[in-house]
């Protein structure tokens, strides 16, 4: 299933209403897609469709979760490590997210007013489906709603002369998610990359991570408590680089789909 977070169009009665519902059609044809209503939020075992279905183009997609907190891994990539002057560190390296820093799929990336170099992090996410603390290896599949497509965007500057990355990495609308969640991926070896203006900046695969999916939501729930919606950060390849205002920023994953924004001046 793909889920996406969406605003019901002005035609319907309740005009503007936040809903959740599920995408269908193919994304190769979007001007066919549609979204089915569903009842409720879909953090239940089998959610229902409420019998309304508009056309994709009709409503607009909105971040596909309200996490209650991001937490991110740095570094997860060899490659990465290696461009940031440094090596995989010998345990994850995480970071938080404030929830106000996420945005959704033509929402606008706001460029901070205390940072003259900020850097695109097509990242891999993943959305917690249910209440989890300490969870084994073995049961991290059973925690997981589904994946979706995020940017770590970052002022490169500000983490490296503060030391810390609370500013850096967490400032307002610095985490795009989107467009939508797929709940039916195999997430072990996907294509990711990033364009800028259709330049393409990274390209990588999810196989390149250092630490996998499991080691990942293990290591993070032995310390965090995780709400459904919450998400995880998975860490970016290699090619990570500057953005300015105007720039348009895509970050697409083989399975999923494209997160596109555009950059403006705060």
């Amino acid at each position: 299933m793909r889920i996406a977070r969406f605003s019901l169009p002005d035609s319907a009665a309740d005009a503007g209403a936040v809903r959740f519902g599920l995408v269908e059609g193919d994304p190769e044809q979007p001007e066919a897609m549609v979204i089915a209503e569903l009842e409720g939020h879909p953090f239940t075992p089998e959610p229902h469709t409420t019998g309304r279905v508009w056309p994709l183009a009709d409503v607009r997609l909105l971040a596909p979760v309200l996490p209650s907190k991001v937490v991110a891994v740095g570094r997860n990539y060899a490659d990465h490590a290696k461009e940031m002057g440094g090596e995989v560190p010998a345990v994850p390296l995480t970071f938080l997210k404030p929830s106000t820093s996420v945005i959704g799929p033509n929402e606008t990336i706001a460029y901070p007013v205390f940072s003259q170099n900020v850097h695109h992090e097509a990242e891999l996410a993943i959305v917690i489906g249910r209440l989890c603390s300490q969870v084994p290896r073995a049961r991290v599949r059973e925690v997981i709603l589904g994946y979706t497509c995020a940017n770590d965007v970052t002022a490169r500057d500000a983490q490296q002369a503060e030391g810390q990355w609370a500013r850096a990495k967490g400032f307002d609308t610095s985490c795009p998610l989107g467009p939508w969640i797929e709940t039916d991926l195999d997430p072990t070896d996907l294509a990711l990359t990033c364009t800028v203006n259709d330049e393409l900046r990274q390209a990588g695969r999810t196989s390149q991570m250092m630490r996998g999916i499991e080691e990942l939501v293990a290591f993070i729930s032995e310390a965090l408590t995780l709400l459904p919606g919450d998400v995880i950060l998975t860490g970016t390849p290699a090619g990570v680089g500057p953005m300015n205002p105007g720039d348009l920023v895509s970050v697409s994953i083989e399975g999923i789909g494209t997160l596109t924004n555009r950059i403006v001046k705060r």
